[in-house]
């Protein structure tokens, strides 16, 4: 039976082969983009999945409590926390705190490298985590001080060979490291970007442990025994860091589980309220919405073709066929156009994968020696055979054989016929997708052309690194007088990536809930107005060369001015009670974009060098000589003074666009699956208007012979499906409206939805349309009636 079934389905589909053509195309083009969406999600909620350990790992997180305001949690803590959880709660197995580090100096052989990602780590660091390795001792490879575990990819870099173990290297041109243990690249889908890991004890010794308990700057990471409740292990450890201070007004802290770092990282109010899981979900929506115009177009064009099957359905009846037999005869043909789609679309998928892949930023790949793969994807295609043959097998079976050879099967066309819904059903998810293209790109336009309140153009950064620190004065010295810079600043951070914050700071005039209100915080030591050109509203910028007392000076912006109350700024005294320290305001500056340029700007105190710290030095480009001109005498100058390390710089304007990176992603995705799911719609479209134009091509004549126009005949045929497409559009408009509000109250800097986006997507949608039928119908009004009349 089954046997008979593949060839009967296999002879239809010979039959008719352009409409056979248009059904395989579009589920092979649809299965295709729904399965590259997939192998994403996968990615996105298999992040750290890995881990042997996973259901007993938890990131430590800290959480003011102002009252009045609602809770804002972060994920670090102070340094001296981890050791703490582990010493005084039987919970706790094992932690590890994780620092991450880019500034070391390797060199091999002569051979010097730098800006590699690595971490500083415990020595239970893979007792936590399950990154393999493929050489060394397990749970020996960081207890040396001098110890070192590189990836792969940096064994291969450095030594030229994946066989590492034992070899050694220097850092910073101070200290020797023997390499005790070789890790296979990271996967993709981990929240880790390390190529090295360093021990703890080596932040020791290089003077950066700092076991302030009220200053939060390190990710730390707990496996508990099994069997813990975490409610109860969350109360116990929450106010560590306020018995450990002796502070009431501080934070306090709780363990996240893993399964939510990746995708549930935001909260409101201190309770977790989404993050990238919206994303994920919203194109699982999209996958599923893909797959359905697909089925769409098969459901349309089979049921359309019902006249040409209905003698097949009458004489099968006829002979003793059954309805279910037919069913079982319509269903085998949708399953055999479905395994020949799903083939062609793993073809897609692997030609566009590397391209898909550089897209969104990460590796994928279609996992075909995974058993488990092929029986999602035996599932994948039963499931579209079943959601695009089901209804043409119930309705094409339910012909009676009487009314078939009477030519009494055939419906009338009326309003709210299932072909006429499921075109509107289509175009209402395209037009979605494009208003929600369209209002991304008008978003991303917006943050992009924000004003960032500073001149990042020929801005440039470069870490304080090897001899750059003790030479300084001699470089900023000659990088001015040579003509190289018209400015140049130390300062604590890139300014495009500043998001140091601090808390504990007082002002004339404060309330009690102001001592932990959280202040973001800057460091320079002198011309950071003229280099990194901000704007002075009152006052003059820090200079400790022209003032040595500007070391206890600081610079307000105006939403600190606002956020303190001062109304006279210049001159007031600031006090940090805990570093005992007194600090004189000697400016104030426009607001400037900090962080990420779609939110509010912060309250922001620029320190002088006597309670800050200094990573990086910015200096402004002398704009009348050409930027190859003074790159060259700049890295001359660096060299000169710092010679160990290569001139290693970035340009401020380029790492700020790089900001943007992941809403150009979302824009270029949703965009892709725009156009995706519009040709997927018009290929269904093509198909069903050259149907119709063939069903009508009597009607069509005899208008003719009656004195219709070319003109007036495509009018006639064209327009059934834009009034489809004007409905579509009227249900789209809300539904888009709805879920980009939604997504748009995620920025507190953010455009107002326009009308004009809805006006554009509409007769782009028209436009489109149009174009996809226009075609058949001028080809139909165009054909000699004598041959369509001849029978009559």
């Amino acid at each position: 039976m089954f046997k008979n079934y593949f060839k009967s389905a296999w002879r239809s589909l010979a039959r008719g082969r352009s409409f056979s053509f248009i059904n395989i195309a579009g589920l092979a083009v649809g299965m295709a983009g729904a399965i590259l969406i997939l192998l994403w999600v996968a990615n996105e909620v298999s992040f750290d999945r890995f881990h042997r350990n996973k259901d007993r790992l938890y990131r430590i997180w800290s959480m003011t409590e102002i009252p009045g305001e609602k809770h804002a949690p972060i994920d670090v803590v102070s340094q001296p926390l981890g050791p703490a959880l582990q010493q005084e709660f039987p919970e706790v197995e094992a932690f590890s705190r994780v620092a991450n580090v880019d500034g070391f100096l390797f060199t091999v052989g002569g051979r010097s490298f730098t800006g590699i990602e690595g971490s500083v780590v415990d020595t239970a660091f893979f007792k936590l985590f399950s990154f393999p390795l493929v050489a060394g001792a397990p749970g020996e490879q960081l207890r040396n001080i001098h110890s070192i575990v590189i990836t792969e990819r940096l064994a291969v870099k450095l030594f030229g060979t994946t066989n590492a173990l034992g070899k050694t290297l220097r850092l910073d041109s101070v200290d020797n490291f023997t390499v005790t243990g070789v890790l296979k690249d990271l996967p993709p889908n981990t929240q880790f970007t390390f190529d090295y890991l360093l021990p703890w004890a080596y932040w020791q010794k290089i003077g950066w442990y700092n076991d302030n308990w009220i200053s939060n700057n390190m990710p730390t990471y707990v496996l508990l025994r099994p069997n813990v409740d975490i409610a109860e292990f969350n109360a116990k450890i929450r106010n560590l860091t306020r018995i450990k201070a002796g502070r009431n007004d501080l934070w306090v802290h709780f363990a996240y589980p893993l399964s939510k770092w990746h995708l549930y990282s935001k909260f409101d109010d201190g309770k977790p309220s989404g993050g990238r899981i919206v994303q994920v979900r919203v194109f699982e929506w999209i996958a599923a919405f893909i797959l359905v115009i697909a089925c769409i177009n098969f459901i349309n064009l089979s049921t359309a073709r019902s006249e040409q099957r209905a003698k097949e359905v009458g004489i099968r009846k006829v002979v003793g066929a059954g309805r279910f037999l037919l069913i079982g005869q319509f269903i085998t043909e949708a399953f055999l156009t479905t395994c020949i789609a799903g083939s062609l679309a793993l073809i897609i998928v692997q030609l566009v994968l590397p391209g898909f892949s550089l897209l969104i930023g990460t590796s994928l790949r279609v996992p075909y020696e995974n058993g488990e793969f092929w029986l999602y994807a035996f599932g994948f295609l039963l499931v579209t055979s079943l959601l695009a043959g089901s209804y043409p097998a119930f309705y094409l079976s339910a012909f009676k054989p009487v009314g078939i050879f009477r030519k009494e099967f055939r419906r009338p066309m009326a309003v709210f016929s299932p072909r006429r819904v499921l075109v509107v059903t289509q175009f209402t998810f395209a037009i979605v997708l494009i208003i929600s293209t369209l209002i991304i790109r008008e978003q991303l336009q917006y943050a992009e052309n924000r004003d960032t309140g500073y001149a990042r153009n020929s801005l440039i950064y470069l870490p304080l690194e090897g001899e750059i620190g003790k030479n300084y004065p001699l470089i900023r010295q000659e990088l001015l007088s040579s003509g190289v810079a018209v400015g140049v600043s130390k300062n604590m951070l890139p300014m495009i990536l500043n998001n140091v914050s601090g808390w504990g700071l007082r002002w004339p005039g404060e309330l009690a809930r102001d001592t932990i209100t959280e202040i973001n915080l800057f460091s320079e030591d002198a011309d950071l107005v003229r280099t990194a050109g901000l704007q002075l509203v009152a006052g003059r910028d820090i200079d400790i060369y022209t003032h040595p007392t500007d070391s206890f000076a600081v610079l307000l912006n105006e939403t600190a001015v606002k956020v303190m109350g001062l109304k006279d700024p210049v001159g007031q005294v600031l006090r940090v009670p805990s570093e005992h320290q007194l600090f004189t305001v000697v400016g104030v500056v426009k607001d400037y974009v900090v962080g990420s340029p779609y939110s509010k700007v912060p309250p922001v105190v620029i320190e002088g060098p006597a309670s800050s710290y200094f990573n990086v030095i910015h200096f402004k480009l002398n704009p009348a000589r050409s930027t190859a001109d003074n790159l060259a005498r700049a890295e001359a100058i660096f060299k000169k003074y710092n010679p160990a390390y290569p001139f290693d710089y970035e340009f401020s304007d380029q790492r700020y666009a790089s900001l943007f990176r992941h809403e150009q992603r979302t824009r270029t995705m949703s965009g892709l699956f725009a156009g995706l799911t519009i040709f997927i719609s018009c290929l269904g479209l093509f198909g069903l208007s050259a149907f119709v134009a063939e069903s009508r091509v009597k009607e069509i004549g005899v208008r003719k012979v009656l004195g219709a126009s070319v003109a007036g005949i495509a009018r006639l045929l064209s327009m059934e499906f834009v009034r489809l497409v004007v409905i579509s559009l009227v249900i789209a408009t809300p539904l888009a409206w709805y879920a980009m509000s939604r997504w748009l109250s995620d920025f507190n800097y953010r455009i107002g939805i326009r009308w004009e986006t809805f006006v554009v997507a509409g007769v782009l949608a028209i436009v489109i349309a149009l174009a996809t039928v226009s075609f058949q119908a001028v080809r139909a009004a165009m054909a000699n009636p004598v041959k369509s009349l001849r029978s009559e």
